[in-house]
């Protein structure tokens, strides 16, 4: 991971009575460095929409040439992840926490 890598720690549920506010939040993240470290270790609980904002997120920073890495996985996210076999897509280790 590149030294200039920002980094963005989601505390909150990515669910849907979310996902506009975090929409804004992840694309305003992404824009403002060419490289994005995403903490979802504290991720209490990520539904569809949830899922949809990482792989929309995931598409922006191929497409603007940035690189985004999941730096941490909370269980409910990589539970996700693995249920919809996309855990490759986004090409980062899963890190759990003690707690899981």
């Amino acid at each position: 991971m590149p030294e200039s890598a920002a980094r963005l720690a989601l505390l909150e549920e990515m669910t849907i009575y979310q996902a506009q506010a975090q929409k804004a939040q992840l694309l305003a993240a992404l824009e403002a460095t060419e490289a994005l470290d995403l903490d979802l270790a504290a991720v209490p609980e990520i539904d569809t929409a949830g899922l949809q904002l990482l792989l929309l997120l995931k598409r922006e920073a191929l497409q603007q040439g940035k690189q985004l890495t999941i730096v941490g996985h909370s269980p409910n996210v990589q539970r996700v992840l693995d249920f919809c076999h996309l855990a490759s897509v986004f090409g980062d280790p899963m890190l759990i926490s003690a707690q899981g």
